[in-house]
């Protein structure tokens, strides 16, 4: 089933290293909803500015508060003067820059300080593209996540709690605080009971078949109930190829090291999976070079998908 946008609406498809950029439409002005990672701000500026067509960027929304959803939140800030939107819940973290909150530290990743002008909260209605929008509570992937509702077009903007082929690492639950998988279930039935036609998710391409989306969803849910191993595999796998390619390459001999050096990569490897950084290294290498997400180049271990 094929995805049905309005003709204000534009979605700015990214790779995996960044979130998509929404662009509403809004006469001579525009909101944009998500803003990439920080290593692709320059990129993101210049797509922006393309899309905007010389029209003014009045506000930015972030669906959460994740790395390559919001590192692009200081530079739109600073071309544009853009309002930026961030939702309830995060306002200390992003004012005090706590980057062990934010997931930076702890994951090994990067961003931008940057200045909020408003919270949304859930519940809340606001207008994107000149269409009426509710927030809804999407807790699981990030506990403050909100997703975005259009009931007038059936358009829902997911952020990370549903993509066409399952939804973002449950966070919370692999860093040992619980509720956050049940939380999942929840968001996933909460967007179930919407009358949806097409999504916009923060990764990929906007997809129409949304009960099929949803069961592989409930699906994936369900395996990391039965297996919280399966579970941090998963997370483990997902963040270093993500960190794989912020960095671009990464020496094979120092994989172990690394690992060491991420408190994330290490905590989940020994308490989930019980492996030592050196048996955690070897599992995940041969685990991304059988999925042909890495390949090694002259001792190099490097990223074979689209950042």
């Amino acid at each position: 089933m094929a995805a049905r946008l309005p003709g204000q609406v534009r979605v700015i498809e990214r790779g995996w290293l960044s979130s998509n950029n929404i662009l509403f439409l809004e006469g001579d002005s525009a909101t944009l909803v998500d803003s990439g990672y920080v290593g692709h701000a320059e990129q993101t500026l210049a797509l922006v500015r393309e899309a905007l067509g010389g029209r003014r960027l009045a506000r930015l929304i972030n669906t959460h508060s994740h790395s390559d959803h919001i590192g692009g939140n200081a530079s739109l800030k600073r071309e544009h003067g853009c309002d930026i939107v961030i939702p309830a819940g995060i306002e200390e973290h992003v004012l005090a820059w706590d980057e062990e909150a934010l997931l930076l530290s702890q994951a090994c990743q990067r961003g931008d300080p940057f200045r909020h002008d408003a919270v949304l909260r859930a519940g809340d209605e606001f207008e994107l593209g000149g269409l009426a929008w509710r927030a809804l509570a999407a807790p699981g992937h990030d506990m403050e996540a909100l997703v975005f509702h259009c009931p007038a077009e059936r358009l829902l903007i997911s952020g990370d709690a549903l993509w066409e082929d399952g939804f973002g690492i449950v966070f919370g639950e692999i860093l040992g605080h619980q509720g956050a998988l049940r939380a999942t279930r929840e968001t996933l039935e909460a967007i179930a009971a919407l009358d949806v036609a097409t999504v916009i998710p923060g990764h990929g391409a906007p997809f129409g078949d949304f009960e099929a989306a949803l069961e592989r969803a409930f699906r994936r849910q369900a395996a990391f109930e039965a297996d919280p191993q399966r579970m941090g595999r998963n997370a483990l796998k997902a963040c270093f190829t993500f960190n794989l390619l912020d960095l671009q390459r990464l020496p094979a001999s120092g994989l172990a090291a690394y690992l060491e050096s991420v408190p994330f990569f290490r905590d989940v490897g020994a308490r989930i999976l019980g492996k030592s950084t050196g048996e955690l290294a070897g599992w995940l290498l041969d685990e991304l070079l059988r999925a042909r997400a890495v390949a090694v180049e002259d001792g190099f271990i490097v990223p074979r998908m689209a950042a």
